[in-house]
């Protein structure tokens, strides 16, 4: 049997208190699809809010085998530098079609960075969101700006389903390729060259070290081409090279941000694609327990999919 929850002010307190322990069982709450823990996790968000904000949120995407988690705790620790700095990372793994849990075991992979004080991962299934993005993700991020984390790193799958949704949450998207493994034209489609900004090309060391400066030449030229100037630089996550560059690019991308006002508008746009989220969430979860027996006429043949659909949301 499932052992009751703290309630919500001891959960907040705790995550006030930096404990690692309550922030794991507050998100496990809020990623709980359980309609008697939904309510629950909603008043914690709405609660921890006042406290959440400050953070600056990275989405770090790409396609597999690019050096994710390697870049992820690379650049963490670089992070990690500053005495006071706190480093969160969320890094969805894709889900296990039997179980649904996480098969890929991200935090295995960032050892240094997992046994860091100053530092959290958590990795969580992806659950069947689009983009390898936990369905939770946003409410995940503001438990753990109320916990105290100033950077937030967002991994994602990177199986190129949705790029979109990863962008959506953060404040800046970066975007790891490789050179030498046939997916060049994979970055000169528009939708992801217009989502991202900042592009590394990861790698780059040894024999790669050549082939990653042409790679970024001509992935300069397609953001060049799109009319974005956003930088794009070679790099090792493995060995260090050009790392404080990447975060120097980083930074810079924050202070223009700021100084535009970007930073507070694509913050207000992450607010209401949260909550156009959460309607879609909600009316699947309805739609799921609902109308079994319009389901049994659909598989039947007896009534179009397209009907019964619109008849099940009205």
């Amino acid at each position: 049997m499932r052992a009751p929850w703290l309630d919500n002010r001891r959960i907040l307190e705790g995550l006030l208190a930096r404990d690692r322990s309550i922030l794991a069982r507050a998100i496990t709450l809020v990623e709980s699809t359980r309609d008697e823990d939904r309510k629950q996790a909603e008043d914690l968000v709405d609660m921890c809010l006042p406290h959440a904000g400050t953070s600056i949120r990275i989405g770090i995407s790409g396609v597999p085998g690019v050096g994710k988690s390697t870049f992820i705790e690379a650049i963490g620790r670089e992070f990690l530098r500053e005495p006071d700095a706190a480093v969160a990372v969320l890094a969805v793994d894709p889900s296990s079609p039997l179980s649904g849990g996480s098969i890929l075991g991200d935090k295995t992979r960032m050892a240094a960075l997992s046994s860091h004080p100053r530092a959290f991962i958590r990795p969580s299934p992806s659950s069947g969101g689009l983009g390898g993005v936990q369905r939770r993700t946003r409410e995940t991020i503001v438990l753990c700006e109320a916990a105290g984390f100033d950077t937030i790193l967002v991994e994602t799958v990177g199986v190129g389903q949705s790029e979109f949704a990863v962008a959506s949450m953060t404040d800046c998207f970066l975007l790891l390729l490789l050179a030498n493994a046939g997916d060049e034209l994979q970055g000169i489609k528009r939708g992801i060259m217009e989502l991202c900004d900042v592009v590394a090309i990861n790698k780059a060391d040894g024999g790669n070290a050549q082939a990653a400066e042409v790679a970024r030449k001509q992935y300069e030229s397609a953001v060049h081409y799109l009319g974005r100037q956003i930088p794009v630089l070679t790099c090792s996550a493995l060995t260090g090279h050009r790392i404080p560059q990447v975060m120097e690019k980083i930074g810079e991308f924050f202070t223009e941000a700021r100084k535009t006002g970007s930073f507070q508008t694509r913050r207000a746009a992450q607010n209401t694609a949260w909550m156009e989220e959460a309607v879609r969430l909600l009316i699947e979860q309805k739609a799921a327990n609902a109308a079994p027996e319009l389901r049994e006429r659909v598989a039947r043949g007896e009534i179009s999919p397209a009907k019964a659909a619109r008849l099940l949301v009205s």
